[in-house]
């Protein structure tokens, strides 16, 4: 969808007005969508405003909007009330607590309240759509659009439907993220965490292992993978990282460094060794995506690209932790 058929099209309700929501409510409207954010708390409802302001300011000063910022922030329009934000709204976001029973309770809402042609998604970090949609035809616009925090910076957003999410409803959710910048990932299945923290959870599992095990510091953790891991997945993800760093991609890698893997598992106890037929499904879509012809191309692309990472983080200012007066 573009930002035109958002701008004179039907508007988005986004409920709940934390941080998430927020940033839900910044992406939608710099798609040029109108935005209604709803929220029970006062207190957060006359927070929005100026957390809007604040973020749509150092957004223009890095030159990531293509709008005067007062442009976007008089899109976003922030309700009382649930009746007000779903009236006629294309697609609803809900931004909740964690919690099996509140988002139980607002998903029933949203079925008597929102449009009976509106998509409902919840922002969920782990919890599935089948867990909290209402019974009856309307499951059938329940998913989960998990995104990164904060959505106006980190684009990537999970699409997870239940078995019983209507294609249709899965189409116009990723259209809809895509027509606002965003870049959705489809999860093929329900499981728990989804992709993005179930990556992030095994991370960090094995850093609190090792800070336990006295093998490495905190800090210094943090730093092999800001200046390491993370430095590198900002270019390229894990299994390219794994593609490129052996001649011969992936299935060479697997073969060389698959055993130390399997034995670093052991150690935790997990068994989930790389058997030949996954290793060939991964080398085989590497291969669809990079003929090995071009390998030795992509590595100087990366390295050029890393290149301007480095560059563009000399120009970061330190973090001042004393508060300014």
């Amino acid at each position: 969808m573009s930002a035109a058929g958002g701008m004179a099209g039907r508007p988005v309700a986004v409920v709940g007005a934390g941080s998430i929501g927020v940033a839900w409510a910044i992406v939608f409207a710099r798609g040029g969508f109108a935005v209604r954010l709803q929220d029970p708390d006062a207190g957060r409802r006359a927070a929005v405003p100026g957390e809007v302001a604040t973020r749509l300011r150092d957004l223009d000063d890095a030159g990531l909007v293509g709008e005067p910022p007062a442009g976007i922030a008089a899109r976003i329009a922030v309700v009382d009330d649930l009746p007000a934000a779903l009236a006629d709204a294309i697609h609803v976001q809900e931004n909740a607590p964690e919690r099996l029973e509140i988002k139980r309770e607002l998903f029933a809402a949203f079925a008597t309240l929102a449009p009976a042609d509106a998509t409902l998604a919840s922002s969920s970090s782990a919890i599935v759509a089948s867990a909290f949609a209402p019974e009856g035809v309307v499951r059938e616009r329940c998913l989960v659009a998990h995104p990164g925090n904060p959505p106006f910076l980190i684009p990537v957003v999970e699409i997870v439907p239940a078995p019983f999410t209507a294609p249709s409803a899965v189409d116009a959710v990723r259209s809809l993220m895509s027509g606002c910048g965003m870049q959705p990932v489809l999860v093929q299945r329900e499981v728990e965490g989804f992709v993005f923290n179930r990556l992030q959870g095994a991370m960090l599992r094995e850093a609190y292992c090792l800070v336990r095990d006295g093998v490495i510091g905190v800090e210094d953790l943090d730093t092999v993978v800001r200046d390491g891991l993370g430095l590198r997945w900002s270019v390229i993800g894990p299994f390219e990282t794994s593609d490129l760093n052996t001649r011969g991609g992936i299935a060479s890698h697997a073969q060389k460094m698959g055993p130390a893997y399997a034995r670093m598992g052991a150690e935790r106890g997990q068994n989930d060794p790389w058997t030949e037929d996954l290793v060939a499904r991964v080398a085989g879509e590497r291969r669809a995506a990079l003929p090995l012809e071009r390998w030795d191309a992509r590595v100087a692309w990366r390295d050029r690209a890393l290149m301007r990472v480095v560059s563009a983080r000399r120009t970061i200012p330190p973090f001042d932790p004393e508060p300014t007066a």
